[in-house]
């Protein structure tokens, strides 16, 4: 018998009521269902996230954001999320509230699309030690505590250096978060089925700095050097972790994927030209 697990956000308007009604359609079809409330940013019962070990197959009730929590914790198990949209982009949540039952039912008759996305690990080094280790499936950002300020950094990839960067902050993103943080700070978009790492710099000093695209078997390196502010990591916008003088950030593709049920290119384009406004010529 199927287990799943639906995530219900619950700064989402109706997250709940339709927590209820699919648990209901669940239990009809022999399939047992476990509810956990995401407030958006933190978890609820002491901020502890949920086990996802055991479960088929996971619902998410909310926006990208809760998307991007829920694959944190089940890409590694190979645990395949399906994504209805409560918030505003859909992206990753591509399945719109009138399609759910739609959608899901085709997810149990085993006709459904299973998208496969690339994810980031980041690592942090302290004295060669191991000090935070995490993965993300849209970015990992490291910037200054104070937005305004520049920072010093290092980069390097596959030990070759691509020399010190005098910056606001760094952005390495996944393809599926290339339409994110990244865009926003002039990253290429790139198709979210491929294989590879985007280098984006916030607010470079020099104007030579470009978004660097990078393969799927390579590895960045990040050294914090000296700067007159702290510095900060953060991992799809939800962890964050202090930075000190001399720590190095190692960044690669995981060798597990996410697994996002129904979200086809076809949604993807769709969201891309709907939500950003993206046209190849001058619209009518």
């Amino acid at each position: 018998m199927k287990k799943c697990l639906v995530i219900e956000n619950s700064f989402k308007e109706g997250s709940v009521a339709l927590g209820s009604e699919i648990e209901a359609f669940l239990s009809a079809r022999g399939v047992e269902c476990d509810v956990f409330e995401y407030d958006g940013s933190t978890m609820r019962n002491k901020n502890l996230s949920p086990s996802f070990d055991g479960y088929s197959f996971v619902i998410t009730l909310g926006g990208d954001g809760t998307v991007l929590f829920a694959c944190r914790g089940c890409a590694p198990l190979g645990i395949p999320v399906l994504a209805v949209n409560l918030g505003e982009f859909g992206f990753l949540a591509s399945i719109q509230v009138s399609k759910w039952k739609e959608e899901l039912t085709g997810y149990l008759e085993g006709s459904a699309y299973v998208s496969e996305r690339s994810l980031v690990e980041a690592e942090v080094l302290r004295g060669g030690k191991t000090v935070f280790k995490t993965n993300c499936m849209n970015d990992i950002v490291i910037a200054g505590k104070s937005n305004s300020s520049l920072i010093n950094l290092e980069v390097a990839y596959n030990h070759a250096l691509l020399g010190p960067f005098k910056v606001t902050g760094v952005i390495v993103s996944t393809p599926t978060g290339s339409t994110g943080y990244n865009a926003g700070a002039g990253g290429p978009i790139v198709d979210s089925t491929m294989e590879a790492m985007l280098l984006t710099t916030i607010s470079s000093f020099s104007l030579s700095a470009r978004p660097l695209v990078f393969g799927a078997d390579g590895e960045i390196a990040i050294t914090v050097l000296p700067s007159r502010i702290g510095v900060e990591l953060t991992a799809d916008g939800q962890l964050s972790f202090g930075l000190e003088e001399g720590d190095v950030i190692i960044l690669g593709l995981t060798d597990y994927k996410a697994r996002l049920l129904c979200s086809t290119q076809e949604k993807f384009y769709a969201a891309l030209q709907s939500k950003l406004n993206w046209a190849g010529g001058p619209r009518a």
